[in-house]
């Protein structure tokens, strides 16, 4: 089962957050201090908690102060709703369905979604699941286990209380007792409670937090841990101090039963030697640190709640420096790296369905320790939804742009109050309307990435991946060499990984004093409203927003399209000759599909490649290798569509 997406609404900082759809791993939320972050965190944490007391919202203290006693006052005189604090859009996964199938049949659920809706109170929610109750019924008559003529007669039941009649009326056998027992239950409430409440929503991932106040102080006096742990009374700092036991494959209400020093001794040593090994594994600031634990009886100056029975302490010793420090007295960053790890786990030994929900994850850590801890994220936590807040640009990877959702508040800026609609914090659609500083970890990710990896200059054509540079460059050369205008030196090619991105670039580019920026991009329908905005939000020109789909005559075009049919497929059966099954016959595309990719990836679909996979970037990497031979079977028609975008291109150039 995976979170689709939220929404919160009249919750602190928040009236209306708007949609936030998450991605099937991880999600970023970015934003600026104050912005809200947490709060969309906090309030998607308390829908299902994993430590149960934490799923209440309490009006008091969570509805916006300064509208809190009109709400109460509306709630209370019937004049409006309670407020739905958190709506939470799931999506089913097989084994989901087939749980449901497995008592109602594969037709009961109508739909492989569902909504669920926190409101103010101590787990106060309700859901919307669309179920085929006549479907249900149908499915627990035939079985094989009831007699003919019992079946016929559940099957022409109505209702479930005329099924509930119908089996009572019926001799007891054992199939006959156990069906009606699942019938006394949905007739309880309806089948959808029952599916919901019993099959569906015991599968849903727990929410687990987790934030600097749950870094371990690295020690504690057992004897009290145990005790509070009895009580159902742990503090924020026993959670991943508990995990750090654990983690080390200790019991430690064993630990305070021991009798022999030596066992002791053996138990910490080995312990110590396993949680080395794994926080090294991630830890690049320091390769030199080990895990330390000693136990021992409590001594009459030790730290005043630990003046009692048997303490644990947890040290690292760094063998450059031959110093033990106190695991709490580290770094920050490394108390809640070390914490986080101790945590998860744990988490991870005992199995739990969670989903993660990191707020400002590393925020202490130097900028490459912040990288490690993507690196770990991307090894250890795959197996789980995760939803982190940021504004750091180190915790954002640039090469997955489509992770990020950016959250501001216009409020905490402006001098004046704002309308409701356009007050409080809010999740963009439509990163045109982020303000610069809600941009700035954006800027600062990709900034550096462009540093490292790109090349730029004071005329930038953004496209969209090293195809179409390939591509432009060996087409425009032998343009030029038949005296036909190709595309000038002076505009430097930025691919920047498909179209998804090219927002970002561009937002990013464009206003840079002396940056010339214009654009050829493939264009889809899906696409084409992020492309208008290019020019409508005023970043760029229209004229400096170019298309494939303009110059070959169509809605839809990617540079591919540029070319006539026929021979595009010649280059990728020349290219891809060992690996097809046979070469793509060109007249066999369905001449109705405007994209040839699209039309090649189809035919493919119904005649699969011996080996490998079908891809865009081969094919241009071929032809710029053997453009000259290649040439004189180019068509006319597609050197003026090239000529025609370049000429285009070249009047823009400054």
């Amino acid at each position: 089962m995976k979170l689709r997406g939220y929404r919160v609404r009249e919750f602190r900082s928040v009236w209306d957050s708007g949609p936030i759809r998450l991605e099937d791993q991880t999600t970023c939320l970015v934003g600026k201090n104050e912005a809200g972050k947490t709060a969309l965190l906090t309030a998607l944490y308390r829908t299902n908690p994993i430590i149960a007391a934490d799923a209440v919202f309490d009006e008091t203290y969570d509805y916006p102060k300064r509208e809190v006693e009109d709400y109460r006052f509306a709630v209370e005189s019937g004049d409006r709703e309670e407020a739905v604090v958190v709506e939470c859009d799931y999506e089913l996964e097989d084994d989901d369905i087939a749980a449901v199938s497995s008592v109602f049949g594969p037709s009961a659920l109508k739909e492989r979604t569902f909504k669920r809706l926190t409101s103010y109170g101590k787990s106060n929610s309700k859901f919307r699941l669309s179920v085929d109750s006549s479907a249900a019924r149908k499915h627990l008559a035939d079985n094989p286990a009831l007699p003919d003529d019992l079946k016929n007669t559940l099957a022409g039941a109505t209702d479930w209380d005329a099924f509930g009649a119908a089996l009572d009326a019926a001799e007891a056998t054992e199939a006959v007792k156990a069906l009606k027992a699942l019938v006394a239950k949905v007739r309880a409430h309806d089948l959808p409670h029952y599916v919901f409440n019993t099959i569906l929503w015991p599968r849903a991932p727990k929410f687990l937090y987790f934030d600097e106040y749950y870094q371990m102080e690295g020690q504690a006096n057992l004897n009290a841990l145990i005790a509070r742990e009895d009580s159902n009374q742990l503090e924020d700092s026993d959670y991943p101090l508990l995990g750090l036991i654990h983690l080390a494959r200790l019991d430690h209400r064993q630990l305070v039963q021991t009798k022999n020093t030596t066992e002791l001794k053996n138990r910490l040593e080995g312990a110590c030697n396993y949680l080395t090994s794994r926080i090294v594994k991630y830890w690049s600031q320091n390769q030199h640190v080990q895990m330390r634990f000693d136990v021992r009886d409590a001594k009459p100056e030790d730290p005043e709640h630990m003046r009692k029975c048997i303490n644990v302490w947890g040290e690292v010793y760094d063998t450059v420096h031959w110093a033990h420090t106190p695991l709490g007295s580290r770094s920050r960053g490394f108390v809640w790296f070390f914490s986080f790890l101790a945590w998860y786990e744990d988490i991870k030994r005992q199995k739990q369905n969670v989903a993660l929900l990191l707020d400002e994850p590393g925020l202490s850590l130097h900028g490459r320790a912040q990288a490690d801890l993507l690196a770990y994220f991307e090894a250890e936590l795959s197996s789980h939804q995760l939803v982190y807040t940021t504004h750091s640009p180190f915790m954002i990877d640039p090469s997955r742009l489509e992770r990020v959702r950016i959250v501001q508040d216009l409020g905490i800026d402006s001098k004046t109050p704002l309308p409701r609609e356009e007050d409080g914090t809010k999740v963009l659609t439509n990163i045109f309307d982020a303000t610069d500083d809600s941009l700035f970890p954006l800027q600062g990710a990709l900034g550096y990435e462009i540093h490292q990896t790109l090349f730029i200059g004071p005329n930038s054509l953004v496209v969209e991946g090293p195809a179409d540079m390939l591509f432009l460059r060996a087409v425009s050369a032998q343009m030029e060499r038949e005296g036909r205008v190709g595309l000038s030196e002076k505009w430097v090619i930025t691919p920047v990984g498909g179209s998804g991105k090219v927002p970002t670039f561009v937002a990013l580019l464009a206003p840079q004093k002396g940056m010339n920026v214009a654009t050829l991009l493939d264009i889809q329908e899906q696409d084409r409203v992020l492309i208008e905005d290019l020019y409508k939000k005023k970043l760029l020109k229209k004229k400096q927003v170019a298309t494939y789909g303009e110059f070959v005559g169509r809605n839809e075009a990617d540079i591919e399209d540029m070319f006539e049919r026929d021979f595009y497929v010649s280059v990728v059966n020349a290219e891809f000759a060992a690996q097809l099954s046979r070469p793509i016959d060109a007249a066999a595309l369905n001449a109705k599909e405007p994209r040839v990719l699209r039309a090649i990836e189809a035919w493919l679909a119904a005649n699969p490649m011996k080996s490998g996979t079908f891809g865009h970037y081969r094919p241009a990497r071929y032809f710029s290798e053997n453009a000259a031979a290649l040439w004189p079977q180019v068509a006319n028609a597609t050197k003026d569509r090239f000529e025609l975008a370049f000429k285009h291109l070249n009047a823009l150039v400054r």
